[in-house]
């Protein structure tokens, strides 16, 4: 299925139908402020499961991110950060940054089985966000292209909705996407490093 959403006024008729689809256990292609991503609900493992199998890994290498709505619900599923770390995530989310951070208890075992550890993301999307506000929780993330990849199906919508509408339950045209992935940083070690340099720029946040 494919279906449009105005990316900067959503409809929430059209977010309910994309909320529907991630609660039953479906796996919706998505708009964010970098990739389009593979998206499902956080607490559907077998959707999990269907997603690594898209992408041709494994369930326990995948580095899926946690999509957020804001940073509010943070400390439901991390472990206590600090002020440093907070303020630079507070400058610079919502944007095209994914945080490292470590995982706390609530997180399904089914993210940290061998790393401790998981990607917060809080994309300049309002599509993304809504998604995220009307399902509840937070929805697992992982772009629809491998690191290395530039091809121009993953920023068309309708040539991304030829690759995978057999594959996923849902594709969300939101308009062209961006062929450059986050910026990611770590943050378990106290001071934040950064590990792959993306869209985001961290120098304009020092």
């Amino acid at each position: 299925m494919l279906l449009k959403i105005h990316p900067q006024n959503p409809s929430d008729r059209q977010i309910k139908t994309a909320v529907n689809c991630l609660v039953s256990g479906g796996i919706v292609v998505y708009p964010t402020d970098t990739v389009y991503g593979l998206a499902c609900d956080i607490y559907k493992p077998k959707a999990l499961e269907r997603i690594a199998r898209i992408k041709n890994i494994n369930l326990e290498k995948a580095n899926f991110s946690f999509i957020c709505y804001d940073l509010s619900t943070l400390s439901e599923y991390t472990r206590p950060i600090s002020n440093t770390v907070y303020k630079l995530m507070r400058k610079s989310l919502p944007g095209p940054f994914t945080y490292i951070l470590e995982a706390n208890n609530n997180v399904p075992k089914i993210f940290h089985s061998k790393k401790r550890t998981i990607g917060i993301r809080v994309p300049d999307n309002n599509i993304a966000r809504e998604l995220v506000r009307q399902l509840g929780n937070p929805i697992a993330s992982t772009s629809i292209r491998d690191e290395d990849e530039i091809i121009e199906y993953t920023t068309d919508p309708e040539l991304i909705h030829e690759k995978f509408h057999k594959l996923v339950d849902m594709v969300i045209d939101g308009g062209y996407g961006d062929n450059e992935a986050s910026t990611v940083i770590d943050c378990t070690t106290g001071d934040p490093v950064l590990i792959r340099q993306g869209k985001g720029i961290i120098e304009d946040l020092l």
